[in-house]
């Protein structure tokens, strides 16, 4: 149990900007950690889903609560997967070879596919929350698209082979308490708001389900997972929960 609680506030250090109350590190505790993800998402889905509700509760014109709504994930989690995002963009779309590949991913600076993929990105959000009104937005759904791509990411690290070049590499292990975790959070986030909110409940499955292709895609040209992979898959994963949420009716 102390190394749930370890891998609990490890998860909050990492993955979020909230000051984490208590500051622990245990390398053993990295399987708990991944296990812990999905309730990193709980708490930036609660924060989103308060902010949506906020925002339509004063009828916030619809330019500035699509701001809002589009950076809040961004910036609750401290822009980590925003900037494993910008990072395999870099990589991927340089279309050089493998060794090229994984050398311009671990490359601090910012390079011009990372921009413009950046800016596409954020006029594509940006014009998703401003096609509706917050007041319109389902909240349960809209919750627990961070949880269930937050899950899935969790399940991608564990049971994914790793880049030899991974923080993940051999400090990982596939346990069966973890995933039994991981699925149990994936299954509830994904199920609750689909028999709540019908077709536009699908939104957390379908965040999941982004990821899922979107770690496929990257990891299948870089060879591998690792951190940074998980963060492209996990901003495009719940764009994509976003898009369902907002455009089925």
């Amino acid at each position: 149990m102390k190394k749930w609680f370890t891998g609990l506030f490890m998860s909050w250090g990492m993955f979020l900007s909230i000051p984490c109350p208590v500051l622990k590190w245990d390398e053993e505790a990295r399987s708990e950690m991944l296990a812990c993800m999905p309730f990193t998402g709980c708490i930036i889905g609660g924060l989103w889903a308060l902010a949506a509700y906020l925002l339509g509760l004063i009828s916030c014109p619809l330019p500035i609560a699509a701001a809002v709504l589009l950076a809040l994930p961004w910036v609750l989690s401290g822009f980590i997967h925003l900037d494993g995002f910008m990072d395999v963009c870099d990589a991927v779309l340089s279309r050089r070879d493998l060794d090229t590949k994984r050398r311009i991913l671990k490359d601090s600076h910012c390079g011009s596919f990372a921009v413009i993929s950046m800016v596409l990105l954020a006029l594509f959000g940006a014009a998703l929350f401003a096609s509706v009104p917050a007041k319109e937005l389902p909240l349960l759904p809209l919750a627990a698209i961070p949880v269930s791509v937050r899950a899935t990411a969790g399940l991608a690290v564990t049971c994914i082979k790793p880049m030899e070049t991974s923080q993940y590499s051999g400090a990982v292990t596939k346990k069966p308490a973890c995933i039994a975790v991981l699925c149990i959070w994936l299954a509830a986030a994904a199920a609750l708001p689909i028999i709540t909110n019908g077709l536009r409940g699908l939104a957390p499955a379908a965040a999941a389900a982004g990821y899922a292709a979107f770690a496929a895609l990257a990891g299948r040209s870089l060879k591998g997972m690792n951190g940074d992979v998980s963060g492209f898959a996990l901003t495009l994963g719940e764009l994509i929960g976003a898009a369902v949420l907002i455009l089925v009716r």
